[in-house]
């Protein structure tokens, strides 16, 4: 059985080993990390929509084409939420679809990818999900929308990760490089463009092939501290940030066991 690997999952074992271990290994759950805005799915799927089912016969869409996969998308929210993601689509269709003069059918809208990569003699399935992929220069450009309130940029160290995940899991998928990963931001307008390279690919590896170690030989999940430990869910249990901590719950499951596939 392969043990299933994902940018979230990378990202939080890159941020704290121990932090890892208790929400993945030990499937102690916290409120505080999951939830998406209603707003927010709605807007994705209004999207996809949009390039998934226009017919590309005409340069571009009108804009009653955004009113129309808006109103197949926005049901079951506020007034208030229809209202502000219509504001915001409008917005979308003004600075990202306008300017370009014409509209291209992208690769794939809103789908999974999966990769399978050995690591120290352990098989991993990579998974991740995508807003959108378009061709470009002879590569790929995975497009991921941003519908939150701030203009915020995540930190260079968890892109890299992200961009290394995809790198290896689209090569596979597609037998096409990842050239960019670009991050829209359907409230302000603005794009933030990552050029993929292979360096990017290498460090995933990297960091994987730790996490492969600490799995296979049943290693202590130290913790990291660091600025994320100011909204860690897990810091009254945390040796390193608790004098005393607390024990953790005794409902929690044991350790599961390793079943891992092993390359013989």
């Amino acid at each position: 059985m392969s043990y299933q690997i994902s940018a979230t999952k990378l990202q939080a074992y890159n941020r704290c080993p121990y932090a890892y271990y208790l929400r993945y290994e030990r499937r102690f759950n916290s409120n505080e990390f999951f939830g998406s805005a209603a707003l927010g799915t709605s807007l994705h799927q209004a999207l996809a929509i949009l390039h998934r089912d226009w017919h590309y016969h005409e340069p571009l869409p009108k804009r009653t084409w955004v009113y129309h996969c808006w109103d197949q998308a926005s049901a079951g929210l506020t007034p208030t939420q229809v209202e502000e993601g219509r504001a915001i689509l409008e917005g979308y269709y003004d600075k990202f679809i306008t300017p370009e003069g014409a509209l291209s059918r992208p690769l794939a809208v809103e789908g999974k990818i999966q990769a399978v990569l050995h690591v120290e003699n352990l098989e991993f399935l990579i998974s991740g999900r995508y807003d959108r992929i378009d061709f470009i220069d002879g590569g790929l450009e995975l497009i991921d929308y941003k519908s939150s309130r701030d203009f915020k940029i995540p930190a260079s160290d968890e892109m890299d990760l992200q961009i290394g995940l995809y790198f290896l899991a689209l090569e596979q998928t597609y037998q096409q490089s990842l050239k960019y990963l670009s991050l829209w931001f359907l409230r302000t307008g603005e794009k933030v463009r990552y050029r993929a390279t292979q360096r990017h690919k290498k460090q995933v590896r990297s960091v994987i092939s730790g996490l492969a170690l600490r799995l296979r030989q049943d290693e202590i999940w130290e913790p990291t501290p660091g600025k994320q430990c100011d909204r860690c869910a897990y810091a009254r249990y945390c040796p390193a940030i608790t004098a005393e901590p607390s024990p953790l719950p005794a409902t929690l499951s044991a350790s599961p066991e390793l079943q891992l596939a092993l390359r013989l």
